[in-house]
């Protein structure tokens, strides 16, 4: 208990000064996190939405299960503006990118990342388990490929069923 204890005050206190450039300190989800294996779909529909999320039922015709669905961002990562930095920048802001994904999901506000492979002006997406679109574009905007303008975001809300996996 010591040490979940001990985690929380190093999450808080990291989001305390790493989010001092947008304004607002999101809420920690950690208890999300180690809350819902526990928890019957009314209680994490409850508990969700106690946090700000938006969910709703639907029932699956085929099995008549009842599916929670919640709603999602997905960030479009697309070329910017400005990428004319050079190769030593570029690696440079590849590597800080990286790091700012790895931390999103770390603190769980992205359930996945990852390029596309065509090359094309949609470069990846993110996908944001956050309460709200602010949030989301907040925490997006705070990618330096995004603050040096090399890559520009667009964000979509997006729905899908809450606990299942990729296959």
């Amino acid at each position: 208990m010591e040490k979940i204890s001990l985690l929380w005050a190093i999450l808080l206190f990291g989001q305390l000064f790493s989010c001092k450039d947008w304004g607002e300190v999101p809420s920690v989800k950690m208890d999300q996190q180690l809350a819902e294996p526990e928890l019957s779909v009314a209680q994490l529909k409850k508990h969700l939405e106690d946090q700000g999320f938006q969910t709703f039922y639907y029932i699956d015709e085929k099995s008549k299960d009842t599916i929670l669905m919640q709603q999602y961002f997905i960030a479009f990562l697309k070329s910017g503006p400005n990428r004319s930095q050079s190769k030593a920048e570029a690696d440079s802001l590849q590597a800080l990118h990286l790091a700012h994904l790895g931390s999103m999901y770390e603190q769980g506000y992205a359930d996945i990342s990852g390029p596309f492979g065509d090359n094309g002006d949609i470069r990846g997406i993110t996908i944001y388990n956050v309460p709200t679109q602010e949030m989301a574009d907040s925490l997006a905007n705070m990618d330096p490929m995004v603050k040096s303008g090399r890559l520009a975001i667009e964000i979509n809300s997006w729905w899908a069923a809450k606990g299942y996996k990729l296959r």
